[in-house]
């Protein structure tokens, strides 16, 4: 049984960005009454282009049966939720490894650096509405792993 963590920055740093607007915005727009947390996310492109999308992902039931992860080669990958809602985050360092993970406090965001490894968008409870920003572009930007035996995933409290 993996048991989710709470998301943060340095658990986090070997897989991507964690997005969120905390402290102070880095400076004000718009006549100083909008406060702008800048570059949040290193995006990371080969070829193509960015690509914003929205998503609407079904939620997962726990304990999660874990049974795949998927990499893209050719771009980072971000989503940021729109709902305020929790959501689990899986990263592995590599098809054999155990994979970790995390749940978000709602208002975090992810972005997974170019070729790492990580489940699908997996909310809970509810459908979650998710803002997306990755690479759109010819050429195979896709692998996926599946597991020979699922892990089953949990939240500390189960």
């Amino acid at each position: 049984m993996i048991i989710a963590k709470p998301l943060t920055v340095e658990a986090f740093a070997p897989y991507g960005d964690v997005i969120e607007a905390i402290n102070d915005p880095s400076f004000m727009i718009n006549a100083g009454k909008c406060g702008r947390f800048h570059d949040l996310a290193n995006t990371d492109f080969e070829g193509g282009k960015a690509g914003i999308s929205l998503a609407h992902s079904a939620p997962y039931a726990l304990p999660l049966s874990l049974t795949m992860i998927e990499r893209h080669p050719l771009g980072s990958q971000m989503f940021m939720p729109l709902d305020n809602a929790p959501f689990l985050v899986v990263v592995s360092d590599g098809p054999t490894a155990t994979p970790k993970v995390f749940i978000t406090n709602g208002a975090q965001g992810i972005n997974y650096f170019r070729g790492t490894w990580h489940g699908v968008l997996t909310p809970l409870n509810a459908p979650q509405n998710f803002l997306i920003v990755d690479r759109i572009g010819t050429g195979s930007n896709l692998e996926e792993h599946f597991f020979d035996t699922a892990f089953l995933v949990d939240l500390p409290n189960g």
